[in-house]
């Protein structure tokens, strides 16, 4: 790992470089004027070398923020009263949700899960309380909240169709609407007066899963929900963008400093993407991709700092392309958890800018970094490409889930930002020791005190990156800190098989760069060497 130079030892250099030129002066000044003069001035060169230039001003404390994803509320967890629930205003439900459990609770749940073909259990009531106690208890001094996506269960439509068969679709609606205005409600009581900032995720839907409308009713509807936390004078705009597509920019409050959060649907740019009549809708992501351009430019110009938050990721979906390939290097092309390297390249193209990306989505506690890449706008043909282009890196967080499904313990991150520079600057992952929530969350791991980096800077995602990948069996002390982080405290059996090769799904956004990284050479010369 580089060596950096602590600031204190710069600063003590750039200290004594000064009393020593002011010590030169000094002896040319004697020689005139005598011991007076000189004795005056050793005194101003010995005051400069003990406390600096009087302009130097101590760095300002790090602010709190709270990083929260995928929470998966569970409406129908108790089928008895989901009737109940669709009837009342959103300000009843607690007081119904409190209430006593059904008799045929969880006979009644696991038939609706077993018709819904569900993987596993989403985020129940008990869950969510519990998960919010703990948020109250570790960011209560949260300045911010960022919610990136996903806030209603899987397979929403499957479960409401089962207890509501005679539905319309505006009936429909109206309960996501409410479910997710709950959770949002509860969101507020976490750290009472900090602005919630939230992401639409590929379940926010009034229509299905990674089925939604450009400018439809749905938009229009949750906008003045999910933006509530803006600031009056940017909220028009951002209601307006909303409308739109989903997506809208936001100043990040004091005491950070000239930073905009730009919030991204990035469901409109999801291969998976369709509108709820079931047609796929490219104009949706390319509207909303030239706006993002726009504000990135219109950043730069304003001389502001750029924090990013989306639900999927750019970059390559490692459950997907690793799950069954074991030590064999995959012949076929990743798969990607976007249709195109168009967001990895327009934040790459402005990473002097962005200071940060967060993202969720994948249910894991991951480290990733954006870097410049020859996109693929056409498949690689014969020759490995893994060439660098103009731009710069930006590090990415993944946040953990609330979620239970994937078989991962629920958890939530607590951000340290410094305030002066937008950089993050710490983190910690907190973690439930049961899928259910029970009990207390204790401490997951520490950034820094895990990894020794004092920031979640590209240089030291880079570093560590770097040290991951040079351990090709994945059995260093830091590997091993980072495979139990990765389930947040449940260690994944099946990594160590494919390690060096989820390493590159960190490292490399685009097809092309993953596969020279993990296989040494395109899908197609991968193929070959076979």
């Amino acid at each position: 790992m580089a060596v950096v130079p602590r600031a204190s030892s710069i600063a003590n250099s750039n200290r004594n470089g000064t009393a020593q030129v002011i010590m030169k002066q000094a002896w040319a000044e004697v020689l005139l004027h005598g011991r007076w003069v000189f004795l005056a001035l050793i005194s101003v060169a010995l005051l400069i070398a003990c406390n600096g230039p009087a302009s130097a001003q101590p760095r300002p404390p790090d602010v709190q923020a709270l990083f929260v994803s995928d929470v998966h509320f569970e409406p129908f967890w108790d089928p008895g009263k989901a009737a109940a629930l669709a009837a009342a205003p959103v300000s009843n439900w607690r007081s119904i949700l409190e209430s006593p459990a059904s008799p045929d609770r969880e006979k009644g749940f696991s038939a609706i899960e077993k018709s819904c073909h569900m993987r596993g259990d989403d985020t129940s009531f008990p869950l969510f309380e519990s998960a919010l106690r703990e948020m109250r208890a570790h960011a209560r001094a949260a300045h911010f909240v960022t919610v990136s996506g996903d806030l209603i269960a899987h397979k929403f439509d499957c479960k409401y169709k089962l207890l509501f068969p005679g539905a319309k679709p505006e009936d429909y609606r109206a309960f996501v609407e409410k479910t997710i205005a709950f959770v949002t409600r509860e969101l507020d009581r976490i750290a009472p007066g900090a602005p919630v900032y939230i992401a639409l995720g590929n379940n926010d839907s009034d229509c299905g899963d990674y089925q939604l409308d450009e400018d439809g009713p749905f938009l229009a509807d949750i906008g003045p929900l999910l933006l509530r936390s803006v600031a009056k004078q940017e909220r028009a705009e951002a209601l307006e963008s909303f409308k739109q597509g989903g997506y809208y920019s936001v100043t990040l409050p004091a005491p950070v400093e000239r930073t905009r959060l730009m919030v991204l649907n990035d469901v409109f740019l999801s291969p998976w993407h369709q509108n709820c009549a079931g047609k796929p809708d490219p104009a949706a992501g390319n509207a909303e991709l030239e706006w993002l351009a726009r504000q990135l430019a219109q950043a730069r110009s304003a001389r502001e700092r750029v924090w990013v938050m989306g639900h999927i990721p750019p970059g390559v979906d490692a459950y997907s392309t690793l799950a069954h390939t074991g030590e064999k290097c995959n012949a076929n092309p990743p798969t990607m958890f976007l249709a195109t390297d168009r967001l990895a390249q327009a934040l790459t193209d402005a990473g002097d800018d962005v200071r940060l990306g967060i993202f969720g989505h994948a249910h894991t506690d991951e480290i990733k970094l954006l870097e410049p890449e020859q996109a693929d706008a056409a498949p690689v043909s014969g020759e490995a490409s893994s060439a660098k282009v103009a731009g710069s890196a930006v590090a990415v967080k993944m946040v953990p889930s609330i979620s239970p499904i994937n078989g991962n313990n629920p958890a939530f991150t607590v951000a340290q930002v410094d305030p002066s520079t937008a950089r993050l600057a710490d983190y910690r992952v907190y973690a439930a020791k049961d899928p259910s929530g029970a009990g207390v969350w204790p401490e997951l791991y520490d950034f820094d005190r895990t990894y020794d980096e004092k920031s979640y800077s590209p240089e030291a995602v880079r570093r560590l990156l770097a040290e991951l990948s040079a351990d090709r069996t994945g059995k260093t002390a830091t590997s091993k800190s980072y495979m139990h982080d990765f389930l947040t405290g449940r260690p994944d059996i099946l990594l160590p098989l494919v390690w060096p090769r989820y390493v590159c799904t960190l490292s490399h956004a685009t097809a092309s760069g993953f596969t020279y990284c993990a296989c040494g050479a395109s899908p197609e010369g991968a193929a070959a060497a076979r």
